[in-house]
């Protein structure tokens, strides 16, 4: 049986009056990858920056890797997350240095590495993403799935426990977006190693996904395999896959009360 790597219990999450996540219960277990779903809205982003200790919620917990990240010191937070990392939506790369120092930069800031052992660790995240030819270059010389594959190296080069993908497919075109899904098929395979993918996109959802969890306005509506997610008969679920757009409920007394008030 497969450790629970991930616990999030009763999260509850409210910007205002609005509530984004409405006692959201998930386990995440070590060497899967979940792939979490969800229409515009639907507060995928929000768990992710939770999950991240970016936001602190209105209760709740999480468990990564055994600790409560609300509860522990902020040292400890920082050690943990050297063992988690992060492939940004944009990249995020540092505009200013090279692809190489960009990899490079967790290890020279967060290590006490010899800098000829930094170099080896770097190039050898670089081989892993096929990018071996352009550490040289900058950012901006990098189309947009390089980009991409440079970010992952980045966040491969502590050899984190987990990772996370923020809407890895996003602005790609069909083609090195099935090439990206072959990066994070691939890095389980070698690593090891935990993911968690937030995307809106189910075709490259259903090919790397050992489960997927379906957010609507706040809540879990299931987690399952990808084929108990393509019969399930939630009307919700069906409107997401087919792309039935939802019909807006705007009650108009309230909405002049939020403007007004």
């Amino acid at each position: 049986m497969m450790k629970d790597i991930i616990k999030i219990s009763g999260l509850t999450t409210h910007y205002g009056e609005v509530r984004v996540l409405d006692n959201i219960d998930l386990k995440i277990s070590a060497g899967e990858i979940m792939v979490i779903m969800g229409g515009s809205g639907s507060g995928k982003s929000t768990l992710l920056r939770h999950m991240l200790a970016l936001n602190h919620p209105s209760s709740g917990s999480i468990e990564i890797l055994g600790n409560n990240i609300w509860q522990i010191s902020p040292a400890e937070l920082n050690l943990l997350r050297q063992k988690m990392g992060v492939a940004f939506q944009g990249g995020a790369l540092f505009g200013s240095m090279t692809v190489e120092d960009n990899i490079a930069f967790p290890l020279r800031e967060l290590t006490k590495l010899d800098e000829a052992t930094i170099k080896i660790m770097t190039r050898l995240k670089l081989e892993v993403v096929n990018l071996a030819e352009y550490g040289d270059l900058m950012p901006s010389q990098l189309s947009g799935g390089m980009l991409k594959r440079a970010a992952v190296a980045r966040a491969i080069v502590m050899d984190p426990k987990i990772l996370f993908f923020d809407e890895p497919s996003a602005g790609l075109d069909p083609v090195v977006s099935a090439q990206l899904d072959e990066l994070i098929l691939n890095l389980k395979k070698a690593l090891n190693i935990t993911i968690v993918v937030v995307t809106h996109e189910l075709d490259s959802a259903f090919k790397i996904a050992d489960r997927i969890t379906v957010l609507d306005r706040g809540k879990i509506i299931t987690t399952g395999t990808v084929d108990e997610i393509k019969q399930s008969g939630n009307e919700r679920i069906q409107d997401l896959l087919n792309r039935n757009p939802r019909e807006l409920d705007i009650n108009a007394d309230e909405y002049l009360h939020r403007l007004t008030r």
